[in-house]
C-alpha cells in the first residue's frame, strides 16, 4: 500500500492502467503488485549506478568506469569469420573518438552495431559512458553507452548526463529497471500531489524535507546528498506511521475495563512460594512485579515475556497465573503443541505438588485444580475438564488449540498465557481472550529473544519484560560443527562423545528435519554426499535426513546397545506422552526426535545433543534445540552436523550459532539474514514485507524516536481529527487484513 495520503481525486489513485497502457499496467500488477500510480511512486531504487564525472581522454583510468564528451573522428564497419558466422557475417563497429587531449576507441560487436553506424558518424558529438579496458595495448570502450549532443542545450546535457545517479529498480524476468524507470519518469510529476502525513511541527523539528520532494529526490537525485535526504525522510514516514497505528492500539487497550487482580495474603502464591527449593533471580523477581504491577490495574495487561533459554520465563508465567487464582479468577496457557502442553502440566502439577489438588483427598487448604485440555483427550476426561473450567473448579488450565473451541467456557477468565506466541495465528488468541467477562489481562511470552527495535516494531503495543539472567545450576552449553562431508571421522567421534554422556549416566537427543514415513516420496532417492563429489550440492538435492531412518541406523550402528526410541508429531498422543515420560525418568538413554521437542521440555539430566542436517535449520531454531540441554548440574553438548562447505553462508550460519549462546544477539544475525518479515501482518518472515526504507536493525534511533512522537501525537489527538494527513496515511497502511491484526493483537 502507498504511505501517501490520497484526495478522493488525486492523481495518486489513478490507476496505471490509465496512465502507462494496458499492457505495461498488467505485468506490474502481476509482477510486482503495483496498480496506481502511488504504488509506482512507492517502488523505490534498490541502489544507484554513477556514470562518473567527465575525464579527459587523456586522464582514463584503467578497469574503471568513466564518461567522456567527444567528437567522432571515424567510424569503420568490419565484417569477419567467426565460429558463430563462418561466413564471414560477423560485424564489429570500430569508432574513433577524440576530444583534444587524445583518442580512444569504441567498439560495438554483433546486433549491437547497428544503431551506433547509423548515429555515430564522423563529426558527431556525444558524452560516451562505460568501463576502460585495454586491446592490443590500446585503451577502449566496449559497448558504452551513449548520449547525442544536438544544439544549444548540449551544455546542459552534458552536466546533467554526465553526473546522473542512475535509479536502479527491483525488478523482474518480464519487468527491466530501465522500463521501471521509464515508467517513474511518466507518473513523477504525480508526486506533487502526495499529501504529507507527518506533523509540520515534527517535520520542522527533525530538518525533514516534505514528501513530495522525497519522493522526486528518491526517484530523480542530482546528488548523493539527494538520495539520503530523501531516505531519512521516507524512513521516518514508515517508521512513524507504524508506530502510530500501534499507538493508537495501546490508547485503546488502556480504555478497557478489566478486573483487578490482587493476590491475598497469605493465599495461593505465598504457600507456593515457600514451596520453591531454590531462590528467584534477580530478573524473575523484578519481571514479576511489574506483571503483578499490571495486574493490580483495571485495565488489561499486554505485556510480553521474552528472555534466554532457560531463564525461568515458565516460572514467573506460573506465579502470575497463582496470583490471578488467588484473587478469584481463572487463568489459562495455551501452547502450541501437545507434547509442550503436557509438559507443561506435568512441571507444574509437579512444582505446585499438593497446592495443584483443590478438591481432592490429600490437597492443601489454598489448592486450586489445574487442568490439561487437548483435542484428543479422551470424551470422559474432556467432559471433566469442561466442567470443572464452567464451576470455577479449575483454576488453572493449560491446552492446545482445543482450549478455543466454543465448548470451552470458563467461570472467570482472569489471565491468558500465550506461549510461544509467534506459533499461534492472531485469530487463535482473539478467540481465547475472548471467553472473559470482560478483557482479560494478556501475557505473550517468547523463549526466541527478540531485539528492541524488533520488539518496538512487531510488538509495539505491547509492555515488554525482559529475563536475561539465568537461574542457579543451569550449567554451560559446548556447541560445535560438524562437518560430515569434510571430515566423516568427527561424525564417528560424534556418536563416541553420544556414547561417553550415556556411559557417565546421562541422556542425549538425535534432531531431524523430517519423519521419514510412508509420506515421503519414493520417487526420491537420497544421493548420499561425498567429500570427492562435492558436498553443497549433494547436501541440497537430498532429502534431508529423518527421524525413522536415523533412528534405525543408530540402533544398529554407532549407537547399537543403548535404548534408543523416536519421537515425532505423528504420533499418537498418548504414545507421545509414555515416550516423553521414559525419557524424563531415565528410562531412554537416546531420544531421536523432530522438532517437537523444541520449547518447553525440561529433563535436567539429557547433556548432549546431536542436530542432523542443522542448515535446514533457522538460526533461533538451533537456539532453540540447544536449550533443552545443560538444564542440569553437568555442563551441556551441541553438535550441529552438517554437509555444507565450509565457505556456505549456511555453514556460516551454524559457525554463527557455535560461537555464542547470546540469544539476542543470535536473533540479531537472525534477523540480518532472513529480513523482517511483514511486521503487520501475519507472516513473521520471508521475502514479504512492509518496510520498503526502514531497517529494523539499523534503523534503531529512528523506530525509538518515532514511538515516542506517536505516543505524544495518540496522547494529544488519539482520533487523530487535526491531522488529516496522517489519518489517510493510516488508511493507506492498513489494509483489512491488517487492521484484523492491531485489532486482535
Amino acid at each position: 500500500m502507498p504511505w501517501c495520503a490520497m484526495d478522493p481525486v488525486s492523481a495518486l489513485e489513478e490507476p496505471l492502467k490509465k496512465v502507462l497502457g494496458p499492457a505495461t499496467a498488467k505485468v506490474m500488477a502481476e509482477h510486482l503488485g503495483l496498480h496506481t500510480v502511488g504504488d509506482l511512486l512507492h517502488h523505490y531504487p534498490r541502489r544507484y549506478e554513477e556514470r562518473g564525472q567527465l575525464t579527459h581522454l587523456a586522464d582514463l583510468p584503467l578497469d574503471e568506469h568513466a564518461t567522456v564528451v567527444a567528437q567522432v573522428a571515424d567510424a569503420r564497419l568490419h565484417t569477419f569469420a567467426s565460429a558463430k558466422a563462418p561466413r564471414g557475417k560477423g560485424q564489429r563497429l570500430e569508432v574513433t573518438i577524440t576530444d583534444g587531449s587524445g583518442q580512444l576507441k569504441l567498439v560495438f560487436f554483433g546486433n549491437g552495431v547497428h544503431k551506433p553506424h547509423k548515429e555515430l558518424l564522423p563529426g558527431t558529438r556525444a558524452l560516451f559512458a562505460g568501463k576502460v579496458s585495454v586491446f592490443n595495448r590500446r585503451l577502449q570502450l566496449a559497448h558504452p553507452a551513449y548520449e547525442l549532443l544536438r544544439g544549444e542545450d548540449s551544455s546542459e546535457t552534458v552536466d546533467t548526463w554526465a553526473g546522473a545517479l542512475i535509479p536502479l529498480y527491483p525488478a523482474t524476468a518480464k519487468l527491466e529497471s530501465w522500463k521501471i524507470a521509464k515508467a517513474v519518469q511518466t507518473v513523477l510529476p504525480s508526486a506533487q500531489e502526495a499529501v504529507d502525513p507527518l506533523p509540520g511541527a515534527l517535520r520542522t523539528g527533525r530538518g525533514l524535507v516534505s514528501l513530495p520532494e522525497a519522493l522526486l529526490k528518491i526517484h530523480r537525485p542530482h546528488t548523493k546528498a539527494d538520495i539520503e535526504d530523501a531516505r531519512a525522510r521516507l524512513k521516518w514516514d514508515e517508521a512513524f506511521v507504524l508506530q502510530v497505528a500501534l499507538a493508537r492500539r495501546r490508547h485503546a487497550d488502556s480504555q478497557l475495563p478489566a478486573v483487578a487482580r490482587r493476590p491475598k495474603q497469605d493465599g495461593l502464591l505465598t504457600a507456593f512460594d515457600a514451596k520453591l527449593p531454590f531462590t528467584l533471580t534477580e530478573g524473575q523477581q523484578k519481571v514479576s512485579g511489574e506483571i503483578f504491577g499490571d495486574l493490580a490495574t483495571e485495565h488489561p495487561m499486554h505485556r510480553l515475556l521474552q528472555g534466554e533459554v532457560g531463564s525461568g520465563k515458565t516460572m514467573v508465567a506460573l506465579r502470575a497465573m497463582l496470583a490471578v487464582v488467588d484473587a478469584g479468577g481463572q487463568a489459562a496457557m495455551l501452547a502450541p503443541t501437545e507434547v509442550l502442553a503436557q509438559q507443561h502440566h506435568r512441571s507444574i502439577t509437579e512444582m505446585m505438588g499438593e497446592l495443584a489438588e483443590g478438591g481432592m483427598l490429600g490437597g492443601a487448604e489454598n489448592s486450586t485444580k489445574v487442568v490439561l485440555l487437548t483435542g484428543s483427550m479422551g470424551a470422559a476426561a474432556r467432559r471433566q475438564a469442561l466442567l470443572d473450567l464452567v464451576t470455577g473448579e479449575a483454576g488453572l488450565v493449560i491446552g492446545t488449540h482445543a482450549l478455543i473451541e466454543d465448548k470451552v467456557q470458563f467461570h472467570d477468565l482472569g489471565l491468558v498465557v500465550v506461549d510461544e506466541q509467534h506459533r499461534f495465528g492472531v485469530e487463535q488468541r482473539d478467540a481465547l481472550r475472548g471467553k472473559g467477562k470482560q478483557p482479560p489481562h494478556l501475557l505473550v511470552m517468547t523463549a526466541t529473544p527478540i531485539p528492541r527495535t524488533v520488539a518496538m516494531t512487531v510488538f509495539g503495543d505491547l509492555d515488554t519484560s525482559v529475563l536475561d539472567q539465568l537461574p542457579a545450576g543451569r550449567s554451560p552449553i559446548a556447541s560445535h560443527v560438524v562437518p560430515a562431508a569434510d571430515k566423516p571421522h568427527f561424525l564417528a567421534r560424534a556418536w563416541e562423545r553420544v556414547r561417553e554422556e550415556v556411559s557417565n549416566g546421562h541422556q542425549a537427543y538425535v534432531v531431524c528435519p523430517r519423519i521419514g514415513d510412508e509420506d515421503d516420496d519414493p520417487k526420491k532417492p537420497r544421493k548420499k554426499a561425498s567429500s570427492e563429489d562435492g558436498a553443497g550440492a549433494d547436501a541440497e538435492k537430498r532429502p534431508p535426513l529423518a527421524v525413522l531412518e536415523v533412528a534405525d541406523q543408530l540402533a544398529g550402528g554407532p549407537l547399537q546397545g543403548l535404548r534408543v526410541e523416536v519421537l515425532h508429531g505423528r504420533m499418537a498422543p498418548e504414545d507421545k506422552d509414555a515416550v516423553m515420560r521414559r525419557f524424563a525418568a531415565g528410562e531412554t538413554h537416546v531420544l531421536v526426535a523432530t522438532t517437537v521437542i523444541e520449547v518447553g521440555v525440561n529433563v535436567p539430566n539429557a547433556t548432549a545433543m546431536v542436530i542432523m542436517d542443522a542448515d535446514r535449520f533457522g538460526v533461533s531454531q538451533l537456539h532453540q534445540l540447544r536449550g533443552r540441554v545443560g538444564r542440569g548440574s553437568a555442563a551441556g553438548l551441541c553438535l550441529l552436523v552438517t554437509e555444507m562447505p565450509e565457505a556456505s553462508p549456511a555453514r556460516q550460519r551454524l559457525t554463527s550459532v557455535a560461537s555464542t549462546l547470546d540469544g539476542f544477539e543470535l536473533s540479531r544475525i537472525d534477523l540480518e539474514q532472513r529480513r523482517e518479515g511483514d511486521v503487520l501482518g501475519q507472516a513473521q518472515s520471508g521475502a514479504r514485507t512492509s518496510l520498503r526504507m526502514l531497517a529494523v536493525i539499523d534503523d534503531e534511533e529512528i523506530i525509538a524516536e518515532a514511538r515516542e512522537e506517536a505516543t505524544a501525537v495518540v496522547a494529544a489527538d488519539p482520533d487523530l481529527t487535526h491531522l488529516p494527513g496522517l489519518r489517510t496515511a493510516l488508511q493507506a497502511l492498513l489494509d483489512e487484513e491488517r487492521e484484523q491484526y492491531l485489532e486482535k493483537g
